[in-house]
């Protein structure tokens, strides 16, 4: 179930992306981008809905997706 950002607290939200963020824990990038920055990437992101904040009821989890993602998943539970 996709759930607008807005309606998270702004500490719910930036902890949200920072896991997000770090979860896999390495940056592969040509050049180093401090967390800040990718923060804030992450919040356009959301702003621009090209990714979205994802309730998963079976595991009562949150994460953030890529729209196409959850929109998959939304299609194949609904089947």
């Amino acid at each position: 179930m996709i759930i607008p950002y807005e309606q998270l607290s702004s500490d719910a939200l930036q902890g949200l992306i920072e896991e997000f963020i770090t979860r896999e824990g390495t940056d592969y990038g040509l050049e180093e981008i401090s967390l800040s920055t990718k923060v804030e990437q992450v919040k356009n992101q959301l702003k621009r809905r090209e990714v979205v904040v994802v309730f998963d009821e079976t595991t009562e989890s949150v994460s953030i997706l890529s729209r196409r993602d959850a929109e998959l998943l939304e299609q194949d539970s609904a089947t």
